[in-house]
């Protein structure tokens, strides 16, 4: 199971953290976690190349992602609310596998 951890101030994402496998598939078949890292790596990317990674801190390993935002402003908040709906999507359409757990 991934499991997907948001906090928010305001009503702006502060902190996503990402754990875990989905285990819908076996390795290298895993729909789920494929796209769930897709999301993930697009969004650190993205950020990359809008010159924005300034203003967050993130870790990405094996089964782990984090994101902390250091500087809010209007691309940071796009992207990463972006990355929310993504994931909540995928989290609609794979209940078994993603869960979503949201503060504030």
């Amino acid at each position: 199971m991934i499991k997907v951890d948001i906090r928010c101030d305001l009503n702006e994402i502060k902190y996503i953290e990402v754990t875990g496998h989905a285990l819908y598939d076996q390795s290298g078949k895993d729909i789920v976690c494929a796209s769930v890292s897709t999301a993930l790596i697009m969004t650190i990317n993205a950020l990359e190349k809008l010159n924005v990674l300034d203003d967050v801190k993130y870790d990405i390993e094996e089964g782990y992602f984090q994101i902390e935002v250091n500087g809010m402003n209007h691309l940071v908040k796009a992207m990463l609310d972006n990355l929310q709906y993504s994931l909540t999507d995928l989290s609609n359409q794979y209940p078994k596998y993603i869960k979503i757990k949201k503060e504030g």
